[in-house]
C-alpha cells in the first residue's frame, strides 16, 4: 500500500504543469555577494604605482595605441580623471568591492577606487537599451554551470553543491587606459570576464579572469587575472572619486 502510494506521488508530480524558472539570484551556482578587497600578488609595478611613459610591457600594443602612449604626458596625469577606471581597467585598480543584488536579475559592484558602479544585467534586453557609452558600459551576465559528476556514489537523498562561474561581457563603452600611464582602449572595446569564488587558507576568494578585445589599439586579446579576499565587512570600504562628480557622467 506504501509502495502504491509514493508511486500515485511520482505520477502525479510529473503531471503537474511545470513552474516558472528561477530567478538568476535564485540559481546562482556561486554566492559572490559581499565585501572583498583585492591582493595584488602580480604586476605589482604597474598596479600599485603609475608606469613610466612609454611602457606597455605585457600589453598587445597596436602602432596605433604606441603613438598614443608616446604621446602621454606625465605631467597632465591629474587631468586624466576616471580614464584608467572604466570597466576594461577598473578590477585591476587596488581597492575594495562591495557586490549586491540590485533585484532579481541585476547584481551591482561598487569600488570605492574611482568610486565607480558595475551593473550586470541578466536580462538580455537590458542590452537594448539605447544609452551613450560611458565608463562601466553595459554589461550583460550569464551563470555558467558545471556539470556534477555521477554515478552509484551519488546520493539521491541530497541535491549536489551548486559549482559554476559567472561570465558578464562588456560593450558600450567610451574610451580609457588600461594602464594609469596613457595605454589606451578604444570605443570598440568588448571584455568578457569570468567570476570565479574558492575557499583556501582559511578564507573565501574571488578571481575574475577578464580579456579585452579590442581591434583598434590591440594587437591580440589581453588577458589578466585579478584576486580578491573577502572581509567580514564594509568597515574599511573608503570611497575616493577619480573626478569632480560634475565631470564624471
Amino acid at each position: 500500500m506504501i509502495a502504491l502510494i509514493l508511486l500515485l506521488g511520482l505520477l502525479a508530480q510529473r503531471g503537474a504543469p511545470p513552474g516558472p524558472p528561477p530567478t538568476p539570484k535564485a540559481a546562482a551556482p556561486i554566492d559572490i555577494t559581499g565585501n572583498w578587497v583585492a591582493i595584488v600578488t602580480e604586476d605589482w609595478r604597474w598596479r600599485m604605482l603609475t608606469p613610466k611613459k612609454g611602457d606597455t610591457s605585457s600589453i598587445p600594443i597596436s602602432p596605433a595605441g604606441k603613438k598614443i602612449v608616446d604621446a602621454w604626458d606625465p605631467a597632465k596625469a591629474g587631468a586624466d580623471g576616471c580614464k584608467a577606471y572604466g570597466a576594461a581597467a577598473i578590477m585591476r585598480v587596488p581597492g575594495r568591492l562591495k557586490i549586491s543584488w540590485d533585484d532579481e536579475k541585476t547584481l551591482k559592484i561598487e569600488t570605492d577606487a574611482g568610486m565607480q558602479t558595475r551593473v550586470l544585467f541578466f536580462d538580455v534586453r537590458a542590452m537594448e537599451i539605447s544609452t551613450a557609452p560611458t565608463w562601466q558600459g553595459l554589461s550583460l551576465a550569464e551563470w555558467e554551470k558545471i556539470p556534477q559528476p555521477g554515478g552509484l556514489g551519488v546520493s539521491i537523498q541530497q541535491a549536489p553543491p551548486r559549482i559554476g562561474t559567472l561570465k558578464v561581457v562588456t560593450r558600450r563603452l567610451r574610451p580609457g587606459y588600461l594602464r594609469k600611464n596613457g595605454v589606451p582602449y578604444s570605443e570598440d572595446t568588448v571584455v568578457t570576464e569570468y567570476f570565479d569564488r574558492f575557499s583556501a587558507y582559511g578564507a573565501d576568494w574571488l578571481t575574475v579572469l577578464t580579456t579585452v578585445d579590442d581591434p583598434k589599439y590591440l594587437t591580440q586579446q589581453y588577458l589578466t587575472s585579478t584576486h580578491f579576499k573577502r572581509e567580514p565587512d564594509a568597515s574599511k570600504f573608503s570611497p575616493s572619486p577619480c573626478e569632480p562628480a560634475a565631470l564624471s557622467r
